[in-house]
């Protein structure tokens, strides 16, 4: 018997006496557009939504189209607004610790350490640097001299970048401007200087800002009134910024001679949504120094009402609405998580969002603070010669302890957070 062919694309099919034409075979003539092909305005909403940065890393790399978007300096702004940067450790006088597993930053801060240098060789040989203040991967420094007692007011700043090593010394503070703070007359105490990085506004960032671009103020403390000067990387040049006395800060008299007095190296900063704001709970006064950055103006504002031990923590709370983390009680009870409900430069109104427990047998420290990051040391109560110090990493939104790492330590001072790989201070970011 002839065996029947089977039938060819299009043939009718016989079924007993009918004929059938056959269904056509699916051809790859007309296929789904492609994602490359979604606007990019419609793909920018996608991508903004991605939960890490090392997941936009891994997305940009997938085409010329992703990597685009991805490297865009405003979208970077508005992925940067809504995802924390990656805390890869914190550095303290004897150097940088990064996050160790099972640490999620862990990968990428390991990856920092072996490529960045920490010690800063790279900077001039013939002088000391002491850090002064860390802010998105860049760590100002200034000139340490032999002898402390002939420290100038004004020293030598450099800016560096650890990870590219490259850094920018930054000029004298002009003589006009010293000359204005600076007391001849040896009855008078001598002012005090500090300097920190002046984050980049809201406004300047919708303008395009370059990521080179930095700004640094130096805040000094006078007998009798507080003065600051402003260096901004773009025009290379100091200018004067605010002035304010102490007894215009509606302050008692006994309250403006302790405050002038104190040294603010002692005093813990904080900078959240424009503002930033120093805690004199070290001398038991209940208030906080605000220094608005965008009309730079000083203010006091009031701590809320209870019995607090003598460390606060300033952070963003989400809808433009301070968050406090704050120490009730002993050694180990009651750190507590309060929101003002009044937004602004002038909290008003606190409301405690969550009491925190921490194991008891230990010692807690409010280390640093960032506008997103809590980080918290803690030892044992028993008395140790050389006790062993355990640090953790706490995100605003999810009030989540994670362990960083653990070193012998007698100084629980003086340790900043270190957020985010910098971009270089010469060159266009990259991811």
């Amino acid at each position: 018997m002839a065996r029947r062919r089977p039938p060819t694309a299009g043939s009718p099919v016989q079924d007993g006496l009918h004929f059938h034409p056959s269904p056509p075979i699916a051809t790859n003539k007309k296929v789904a557009s492609p994602l490359t092909d979604i606007p990019d305005h419609l793909l920018a909403e996608i991508l903004i939504r991605l939960p890490s940065p090392e997941d936009l890393a891994r997305i940009s790399a997938a085409c010329v189209s992703f990597r685009r978007l991805a490297t865009d300096r405003s979208f970077l702004r508005c992925f940067r607004r809504l995802h924390a940067p990656p805390l890869l450790g914190f550095r303290d006088h004897d150097g940088f610790y990064p996050a160790l597993p099972p640490h999620p930053s862990a990968p990428a801060a390991r990856a920092l350490a072996l490529a960045a240098d920490f010690s800063f060789s790279f900077l001039p040989s013939h002088c000391r640097w002491a850090v002064q203040d860390i802010r998105d991967g860049r760590v100002l420094l200034h000139r340490l001299h032999e002898q402390r007692d002939q420290l100038p007011l004004f020293t030598e700043l450099v800016v560096c970048d650890p990870l590219h090593r490259r850094y920018i010394l930054l000029p004298q503070v002009p003589d006009d401007l010293a000359a204005s703070v600076q007391h001849l007359d040896p009855t008078v105490r001598k002012p005090q200087c500090t300097t920190f990085f002046l984050p980049i506004g809201e406004e300047e960032a919708a303008a395009a800002v370059e990521e080179t671009t930095f700004r640094v103020i130096c805040m000094i403390h006078c007998e009798h009134y507080l003065s600051t000067f402003v260096f901004s990387s773009s025009t290379g040049q100091w200018r004067a910024a605010a002035s304010k006395a102490w007894s215009d800060l509606i302050l008692s008299k006994r309250e403006a001679v302790m405050m002038s007095q104190i040294h603010p190296f002692f005093l813990r900063r904080q900078y959240a949504y424009g503002c930033f704001y120093w805690d004199w709970l070290i001398i038991k006064i209940k208030k906080l120094l605000v220094f608005d950055t965008r009309r730079m103006e000083f203010s006091m504002a009031d701590l809320p009402p209870g019995e607090w031990r003598m460390q606060v923590a300033i952070v963003e709370a989400g809808q433009g609405m301070l968050g406090m983390f704050v120490f009730r009680g002993g050694t180990a009870a009651g750190l507590s998580y309060i929101v003002a409900q009044h937004k602004g430069d002038s909290p008003s109104k606190w409301q405690t969002e969550k009491r925190i427990s921490l194991d008891s047998g230990y010692k807690y420290c409010i280390e640093d603070a960032t506008e997103r990051y809590l980080l918290l040391g803690r030892t044992e109560t028993s008395f140790l010669e050389n006790p062993l110090t355990e640090y953790f990493s706490m995100g605003i939104k999810t009030l989540k302890l994670q362990r960083i790492c653990a070193k012998q330590s007698t100084l629980m001072y003086g340790n900043r957070l270190y957020t985010n790989f910098p971009p270089s201070l010469l060159s266009s970011p990259t991811i």
